[in-house]
């Protein structure tokens, strides 16, 4: 029997009513993606919609330095402030400003008003969170990757499409509102995602596996 044509599979697709994306990989096999508002083969937007898991504000709790948070966004406006980090023109009352705004955040009601209370204080944050930011939002997505089986298993799920926060309004960590944005969340994610991944195995090492005579060239008996 005859492989399908693409066209044979798109029309399949079309016909069962859901939007799908059509990948052909490398052995000329013909795998199809179920697709969510602005996803296609090559790309996964998760502000919201499917994988909307990689949101920051998606409700997965967070154990982060001994506290409990109901999502990464709070544990990430957290690090903001909880520091107490003051510069020397700010005066000692600022380190117990900030701390007390920490806790806030921590026990916010939800994750827009973490967000909320973050941006009206942020003349308190620690000086050089804009040099810090992107290292404390990574290690926050491996914690939220690593507590959550659901999470990671979404998050593999994407293969190789690039991911993207199409928020519109953020241009640093998504978008924004031309599509021209830093996406910095989105590459974060690709990041974790490659590490999440185990490395491939060389040919003799799948060789040892099945044959225990089998000896690596160069080596020793």
């Amino acid at each position: 029997m005859s492989k399908p044509t693409i066209q044979q599979i798109e029309a399949d697709l079309m016909d069962d009513g859901r939007s799908r994306a059509i990948s052909i990989n490398a052995d000329g096999s013909v795998t199809t993606i179920e697709c969510h508002g602005l996803d296609n083969a090559h790309q996964v937007f998760f502000y919201e919609q499917d994988f909307y898991v990689l949101s920051n504000f998606s409700a997965f709790s967070l154990k982060w330095r001994g506290r409990r948070f109901d999502t990464s966004e709070a544990a990430y406006h957290w690090e903001r402030f909880a520091t107490g980090q003051s510069s020397p023109d700010r005066g000692p009352a600022h380190g117990s400003m900030a701390a007390e705004i920490a806790d806030m955040i921590q026990f916010a009601d939800s994750a827009h008003q973490a967000f909320k209370i973050a941006q009206e204080n942020k003349y308190l944050q620690r000086p050089d969170w804009d040099d810090v930011k992107v290292d404390h939002m990574r290690t926050i997505l491996r914690a939220k990757a690593n507590q959550h089986e659901y999470v990671r298993r979404k998050l593999l799920a994407t293969g190789e499409r690039e991911l993207i926060e199409n928020s519109w309004r953020d241009a640093f960590w998504g978008w924004g509102s031309d599509g021209n944005g830093q996406n910095m969340l989105g590459k974060l994610w690709m990041e974790v995602r490659r590490e999440l991944r185990p490395a491939p195995r060389s040919l003799d090492e799948i060789l040892s596996e099945h044959d225990p005579a089998h000896v690596t060239p160069g080596k020793d008996d």
